[in-house]
């Protein structure tokens, strides 16, 4: 067990969230030296009192709860901001730098760089969202280039229930999108895309938390 080490990596996830501490606990199991700490903002349930932005108030207490333990970089592993604008994780990150003077990212600016880094791609979108939300996200892609080609939602609303979905009914998700796609994305950080691998028929799999995670990582040199 790694009760401290030489980088502490601080994760904000919503409260109603039980998929982003286990992928980030599991994926660090054999990573040396990196302790993650995480907070919680209050978003569980069918509703979202910020449906546009952010509850910038939680946000920046969560993260100056997590500055306590002087981690290396703080980190928004959700990924509304697909959905709401990157302009709002920008802001969202400088704001928690400004309060805290520690560096910090989210999923989808991390999302942003890899997409950026290949190049155009065709994009799979393989989520647990209803219809209306599936067709926000699919928009806000479009209107920064990001190009959707294919896409399998199951008609969800309750985010607990978006971390029971299956294994096989996520692969089975992937199927159908992959012939259409150059990439995968699992865009949801209560999804748990991990479990299907990083690669489905022959195309990768990008998912929304381990984005955001291996970010940070990064950001801190480890």
């Amino acid at each position: 067990m790694l009760l401290n080490g030489p980088k502490v990596l601080g994760t904000i996830t919503p409260s109603g969230n039980t998929v982003v501490e286990a992928v980030t606990q599991a994926s660090l199991r054999d990573v040396p030296g990196v302790l993650p700490i995480f907070a919680r903002i209050p978003v569980h349930g069918t509703s979202d009192p910020f449906p546009d932005s952010y509850d910038l108030e939680g946000m920046l207490r969560a993260a100056e709860l997590l500055s306590h333990a002087k981690p290396g970089v703080i980190l928004w592993n959700g990924s509304k901001g697909g959905a709401i604008g990157l302009e709002h994780d920008r802001d969202l990150a400088r704001r928690i730098t400004a309060a805290t003077g520690i560096p910090a990212t989210t999923s989808c600016l991390a999302l942003e760089a890899a997409l950026a880094a290949h190049g155009p791609v065709r994009i799979g979108l393989v989520t647990p969202y209803n219809d209306a939300y599936q067709a926000k996200l699919i928009a806000a892609f479009a209107a920064r280039g990001w190009n959707v080609t294919a896409e399998d939602h199951l008609g969800l609303s309750d985010n607990l229930s978006y971390a029971a979905t299956p294994r096989e009914v996520i692969a089975a998700q992937a199927a159908r999108v992959a012939p259409h796609c150059d990439v995968l994305l699992g865009w949801c950080t209560n999804y748990p895309v991990p479990l299907i691998g990083e690669e489905c028929a022959g195309k990768p799999v990008w998912d929304a938390t381990l984005l955001g995670l291996r970010a940070a990582l990064k950001m801190i040199d480890a």
